[in-house]
């Protein structure tokens, strides 16, 4: 584990959720990672939309495993192979009536780092990675239109970090750091007015 460092006190979940790149070979019982679709269902949405979808493959099915796993760019695919599970994540860009829902993506982040959370807790980590390919995708899995690939997550419980080849066990290795809240939170001051006398 790497517990963050943070000015200021955060739960421990937050604190001890990381994004490793070694994984061991010990896999997520499917009721267990069932757990963590259900930890996600109740992230916020805008008007309880829920524009989330999953599609997975555990390690022991190789071949959908496989499916994912050729979606990835090179750069990915060395440690990823390792993960317990593989997901898609993806956002549902539409409503039910068939308008856009400007949120879908956001509601999905928030969907994702639920799941994650719950992970935390169960001692199971994961990594999300932007490096695919999204019409491979949308191509394999012959997903509709409105249907939009966010990332694609590997899960699984901790393995040591020198299993790693170059670049990646240094990238293990490495401290943890956030930009500090002052750089990224600005409170918002009404200007000041002056009353006529």
């Amino acid at each position: 584990m790497k517990p963050a460092n943070t000015t200021y006190p955060v739960h421990e979940l937050i604190r001890n959720r990381w994004s490793p790149r070694s994984f061991s070979a010990q896999p997520i019982a499917p009721d267990t990672l069932n757990q963590l679709f259900e930890a996600a269902s109740w992230a916020f949405s805008a008007m309880n939309a829920q524009p989330w979808q999953y599609i997975y493959a555990h390690k022991a099915d190789t071949e959908a495993f496989q499916k994912i796993l050729d979606t990835l760019m090179p750069g990915n695919q060395p440690w990823a192979k390792n993960a317990a599970v593989l997901i898609i994540a993806l956002a549902n860009t539409r409503h039910e009536n068939g308008q856009p829902n400007g949120a879908a993506m956001h509601d999905l982040g928030a969907a994702n780092a639920t799941l994650f959370l719950e992970a935390t807790a169960l001692g199971i980590y994961g990594h999300v990675m932007g490096g695919f390919d999204r019409e491979k995708v949308r191509r394999d899995f012959n997903l509709p239109e409105e249907l939009a690939p966010a990332v694609v997550m590997g899960l699984g419980y901790l393995g040591p970090a020198e299993q790693l080849q170059e670049p990646f066990l240094s990238r293990e290795a490495a401290p943890r750091a956030r930009k500090p809240v002052a750089e990224f939170a600005f409170q918002h001051e009404l200007p000041v007015t002056t009353t006529a006398q």
